[in-house]
């Protein structure tokens, strides 16, 4: 087993200052409650990411920090865009790439997507490819097709010595803050279809995440029935304690507690 991984995507959510107060209250129950079995990282809106990482690694909080998406381009006229030199300066360590959100309402193609992994990860950061199918897509029984699909345009330039830095995050784009819930029997067989179209592309061991309306209630099913190496979480990740419930599930499971 993969050791477990727990991201924390707080979206368009939570200012400079009720970041700083979220991972403060993170960094206490953290110093008191260490998670050994698990990587807990966050990722705060851009403008938020200076004081967050300036937090961590002031009161050396057991966290890491990403961001929730960085531009394919190293510079220039790309006016609103975030590039992946900036994000090394703030000492960011993991990037989202391809997020559902960011293909289904900012264009984000899966060309852009294939080019913005190959940013991220030759900078040498750590890169989360999202992938995931409509609910059209799971009714038409086609999420298979559509997932490896996804995978092979997003994977196929990056080059070998880069391969290891990819995550890849499972987000069924009809589970994703609907309250809906894929079952663990669905998760796990599109856990174990990703793990073999993966090490057909040279990422044999690479994590696997689950992403879509994870909580502490479901979190322990999911990562020992659905067979994933941890989260993708959207809502529960903004409040300390429900986020961290998901963290220790993750870290008894990994533990053997559970």
């Amino acid at each position: 087993m993969n050791r477990p991984l727990v991201i924390g995507n707080w979206k368009m959510n939570l200012d400079y200052v009720e970041a700083v107060h979220l991972v403060q209250q993170l960094g206490v129950v953290l110093q008191n409650k260490p998670l050994e079995h698990v990587d807990v990282v966050v990722v705060p809106p851009f403008v938020d990411l200076r004081s967050v990482t300036s937090v961590v690694e002031s009161e050396r909080i057991s966290l890491e920090v990403g961001a929730q998406h960085a531009s394919a381009h190293d510079a220039g006229a790309h006016t609103g865009e975030v590039s992946v030199s900036m994000l090394q300066r703030l000492n960011v360590q993991w990037v989202l790439v391809g997020h559902s959100e960011r293909r289904a309402m900012y264009a984000m193609t899966d060309d852009v997507v294939a080019h913005t992994l190959r940013a991220v990860v030759r900078a040498g950061l750590q890169a989360v490819l999202c992938v995931g199918e409509e609910l059209s897509v799971r009714e038409a029984g086609t999420p298979r097709e559509f997932v490896t699909a996804q995978l092979h345009a997003a994977l196929a330039g990056v080059e070998e010595k880069s391969r290891p830095l990819i995550t890849i995050a499972y987000e069924p784009v009809w589970a994703i803050g609907t309250g809906l819930t894929a079952s663990s029997e669905q998760v796990r067989d599109m856990t174990e279809h990703i793990r073999t179209v993966a090490a057909s592309l040279s990422l044999e061991n690479t994590r696997v995440l689950y992403g879509g309306s994870v909580n502490a209630d479901n979190a322990a099913a999911l990562l020992s029935e659905g067979r994933v190496d941890g989260f993708l979480v959207g809502g529960a990740s903004l409040k300390a304690d429900s986020f961290l419930a998901i963290a220790q599930a993750a870290n008894d499971c990994y533990d053997g507690k559970r």
